[in-house]
């Protein structure tokens, strides 16, 4: 195998972003496409097989010009970047970049970090209604709100709904002391946080108070109409058809609606149909509806998240092959 060398030009002042503590994302970089970089000033050497060089550049590149607009550099920004490179796309992580929903309380731009949250970030700008399925740590919830808190400082509409359905999550809560708005925050808290986090307690406590923000367990949306209003409905997975239905049709003139959910991490009693799993099969072919399918891929958390999500993927799968077998077997 012939080795090809040649070099690029990496700014000081981008270098330790790029490059990560003590070279770490240099060394997976290294690993992942075997190649070899050596550091002089501000130039750097690599040599390996020519697509693999091919590859290294591109990647270093796109790192270099998301540092060049003030993006502080991730494991994630690198992994993802390298396997948009591999399958050489890596262009697509600049164009994702450009496109900044918002920006939270301290200053840092909200925006989509992989091709699958860009196509969930547009399908929500065109559709009236949209389902976002994946799993943990994709930013459903997250890129959700940032939308339903840009479309409201902008006018596009009046108040932001927030719900999810009160469900313990596997576990027995027992009695909760308090009144009843201490009995729902336990269930809400993930919708809080995020509320904090983009438009800051302060703001968020002062549109709360005029009833501009709410944030409330599923069952407090029946025999409501919402209008001029962007509703999200968090954790699907764990509504009821009945509940479902209910949901869809509080929708009034001048809303937008997004369901978030997770296949695979339903907390109903066994036997009971999720109104998630029914709505995706009842409503496919309506018109202004919008399913965005998010992945492993997609998940933007620590990337042993990914890793873990992965796993058991590839366990669940074994699991259906091997009850299939067994079914068949006892036929």
């Amino acid at each position: 195998m012939s080795v090809t060398e040649t070099t690029i030009e990496i700014p000081f002042t981008h270098q330790q972003n790029v490059f990560g503590q003590f070279d770490c994302y240099v060394k997976k970089i290294e690993r992942a496409l075997h190649v070899t970089m050596i550091n002089r000033d501000e130039s750097v050497k690599i040599a390996g097989a020519k697509h693999s060089v091919e590859a290294a550049v591109s990647v270093l590149n796109t790192l270099c010009e998301l540092s060049r607009r003030g993006n502080a550099i991730t494991e994630q920004n690198v992994d993802y970047t390298l396997s948009m490179a591999m399958s050489e796309r890596s262009e697509e992580v600049l164009e994702i970049d450009k496109d900044v929903i918002c920006r939270t309380i301290g200053g840092k731009p909200v925006k989509p970090k992989t091709v699958g949250q860009k196509r969930y970030v547009d399908t929500i700008r065109e559709k009236m209604i949209v389902f976002g399925i994946g799993p943990a740590g994709t930013g459903k919830t997250y890129l959700a709100m940032a939308m339903a808190i840009n479309a409201f400082k902008s006018g596009e509409v009046n108040r932001i709904i927030l719900t999810r359905p009160a469900i313990e999550a596997g576990e027995k809560l027992g009695f909760l002391p308090g009144d009843l708005q201490s009995k729902i925050d336990p269930y809400l808290r993930p919708l809080y946080d995020a509320l904090y986090q983009i438009m800051g307690a302060e703001s968020f406590l002062h549109n709360s108070e005029k009833g501009l923000i709410e944030v409330a367990p599923l069952a407090y949306m029946r025999g409501r109409t919402l209008d001029n209003a962007y509703i999200i409905l968090d954790e699907a997975q764990n509504t009821t058809p009945a509940q479902m239905k209910m949901f869809l049709t509080r929708i009034g003139f001048g809303s937008k609606v997004i369901i978030t959910g997770d296949m695979t991490q339903k907390d109903l009693p066994v036997g009971t149909a999720s109104g998630l799993d029914t709505a995706i099969r009842v409503l496919k072919d309506v018109e202004d509806i919008g399913f965005v399918y998010l992945d492993n891929k997609d998940v933007v958390r620590h990337p042993l998240v990914q890793k873990i999500v992965q796993a058991y993927e590839v366990y669940e799968k074994k699991q259906k092959i091997a009850e299939y077998a067994r079914k068949g077997r006892t036929r």
